[in-house]
């Protein structure tokens, strides 16, 4: 029994840390800085590891943790020397009502806590990959060991960008506040940019048991909905907004009731939301018609075709390679260029496609790569060659850190 509330506790603490870790320091943030709320929370976590194992899981876990963490915020406060509007601060802390507290953790309204918490990370005074790690960091829930991996770097050098990023917040006194619309279209490009690296993680989460984080690609999508409202029709946030809803159209058949990964070319289409598809066409057009077309747009018209397609072997690769050779002018990302041979592969052979994969070996950003080792190997499966394929298959294994994905390379392997 000790076994099974010892499981039960440390999955409520994995399920806080996915769901509410965002809001939760949200909330703090605005009641007391960014440095002393993310020391404040992290202390509140590390008790509730202590504790709930052996006292029980609370009725609102995310309460506990937020009461757990003001206390810590408080004593933070009392140990330094204290200003007065710090002292306001403990005053504002220490009165707080837990009912209080817990009806600011469940208040959606347009201008919430997380909305201004992803504006400060998106301030231009902080440097661009930052920007995105910062995101990654408060509003995902990652770890920066994880966080570093999505970058490639050591997790001593990303705890080091970090913790500079929040002094530059503090010592340059970035508001905590959703900007004016003329300065937001301003920032708009690297908001853009943040937004989409939340919904790619929710799309393929960096580490854990599950493909997806459907909920954290529902979080970028209400926040692309609300920045469209925001800056009034800007066609790259329409852009932006109907690529994230034609890829998330197809989140309930990219897997199977057990959580198993299941590839384009086998989810069974008519568990895909056509209304969602519908009205990000409709966004497209809309976004097309009011300005060139973005990367984000023509992303957005290559996904189009995936989902207007009846099946996988109708659709048109020929145009998908045509719209990624259209994007690889305009932006030099690697994955860019992978995804383009492999729709090649499609309409001029495997052959054909590996030779262009190859061709990407050693391209800074790809080298060592996942997806280029499962691209790789998809190509010699249906070159006949297994044994090659095998191979590429194992690098792909050993390169990806979600378990589901792991899963799925290791099927397919077996099956050669």
């Amino acid at each position: 029994m000790l076994g099974d509330s010892r499981a039960v506790a440390h999955e409520a603490i994995r399920a806080f840390v996915r769901d509410d870790r965002a809001r939760v320091l949200a909330a703090l943030v605005k009641r007391c800085g960014f440095e002393i709320a993310e020391e404040s929370l992290d202390a509140a976590i590390e008790s509730a590891v202590r504790q709930w194992p052996d006292e029980g899981v609370p009725d609102v876990p995310s309460a506990w943790v937020m009461a757990v963490a003001r206390r810590r915020a408080v004593d933070a406060l009392r140990h330094r020397a204290m200003s007065a509007s710090a002292r306001a601060t403990v005053r504002t802390l220490r009165d707080e009502r837990e009912a209080d507290v817990l009806a600011s953790l469940e208040d959606e309204a347009f201008g919430d806590d997380r909305l201004r918490l992803f504006f400060t990370c998106c301030h231009p005074a902080i440097a661009p990959d930052t920007r995105v790690a910062l995101a990654l960091r408060w509003l995902s829930g990652l770890s920066t060991d994880d966080v570093a991996r999505a970058f490639c770097v050591a997790p001593s050098t990303m705890a080091q960008r970090l913790t500079r990023a929040k002094s530059k917040i503090e010592t340059a006194g970035i508001p905590y506040e959703i900007p004016e619309k003329s300065e937001l279209r301003e920032r708009l490009g690297s908001v853009l940019e943040v937004l989409y690296a939340i919904f790619n993680e929710g799309y393929v989460a960096t580490t854990g048991p599950s493909l997806q984080r459907i909920d954290l690609a529902d979080e970028a999508v209400r926040l692309a909905e609300v920045l469209c409202a925001l800056v009034e029709e800007h066609p790259d946030a329409l852009s932006l907004l109907a690529l994230l809803l034609l890829v998330h159209a197809r989140r309930d058949a990219r897997t199977s009731p057990d959580g198993e990964m299941i590839a384009l070319d086998e989810q069974a289409r008519d568990r895909w939301d056509h209304a969602m598809i519908s009205r990000a066409k409709s966004l497209l057009a809309r976004s097309l018609r009011a300005g060139p077309p973005s990367t984000y747009a023509i992303e957005a018209a290559i996904q189009a075709l995936h989902d207007e397609a009846p099946s996988y072997a109708e659709t048109d690769f020929a145009q998908i390679a045509a719209l990624y050779g259209l994007l690889r002018a305009k932006t030099d990302a690697p994955i860019v260029a992978l995804n383009e041979a492999v729709a090649r592969s499609m309409v001029d052979g495997p052959a054909e496609g590996l030779r262009a994969v190859r061709a990407l070996e050693r391209v800074e950003g790809l080298e060592g790569h996942h997806a280029l080792f499962a691209a790789k190997a998809d190509l010699l499966r249906r070159l006949g060659r297994s044994k090659e394929a095998r191979s590429a298959y194992d690098a792909a294994i050993a390169a990806t850190r979600n378990e589901a994905e792991r899963r799925f390379l290791a099927r397919r392997r077996d099956r050669l």
